[in-house]
């Protein structure tokens, strides 16, 4: 990626979270932090797509802003059981799952499910181990997808960066 598209990209993460906190109360972000992580990786995500694309600088800041919208809109919709139970398939697929084996949930209540897939493992040069990964969410029916990378913390966590 070019100098000048990872500064767009940038600037356009910057601009979508400054609208998403402009669009959210102290209350609601305390509440459901989901839908800010969701609209934040979504924005990152939906930007580094687009860069990845070859979109224009225009494109990618419409990337951002719709990914951010989607990935917000996901993580609201998610109630805590489903909240609990990605994380826990999230953890187990960082930690036992080969690249391309999924961890699956499925929370029959509210009948919302999804998996997590790693897809590449690698080693920083500060020695921690870090997964690139897929998420897949199900919620009515509608299915999202997300990309990301966790790193094993100090503490044996995964901790999904963004």
């Amino acid at each position: 990626m070019s100098p000048a598209t990872l500064r767009t990209v940038s600037l356009a993460v910057i601009l979508a979270l400054g609208l998403s906190a402009c669009a959210q109360t102290g209350e609601a972000v305390r509440d459901n932090p989901k839908t800010t992580m969701g609209g934040m990786l979504g924005a990152a995500s939906g930007g580094l797509i687009a860069a990845a694309a070859g979109a224009s600088p225009a494109g990618i800041v419409g990337g951002v802003l719709l990914g951010g919208l989607l990935g917000g809109a996901v993580g609201n919709a998610l109630d805590q059981k489903d909240k609990e139970m990605a994380q826990q398939a999230a953890q187990r697929a960082f930690e036992y799952s080969r690249s391309g084996e999924a961890s699956a949930w499925q929370n029959p209540d509210s009948g919302n499910s999804g998996s997590v897939t790693p897809t590449r493992t690698y080693q920083q040069p500060n020695g921690q181990y870090c997964r690139e990964y897929e998420q897949d969410i199900v919620v009515d029916g509608k299915l999202e997808k997300t990309y990301g990378t966790a790193c094993r913390q100090g503490d044996g966590r995964w901790q999904i960066q963004g």
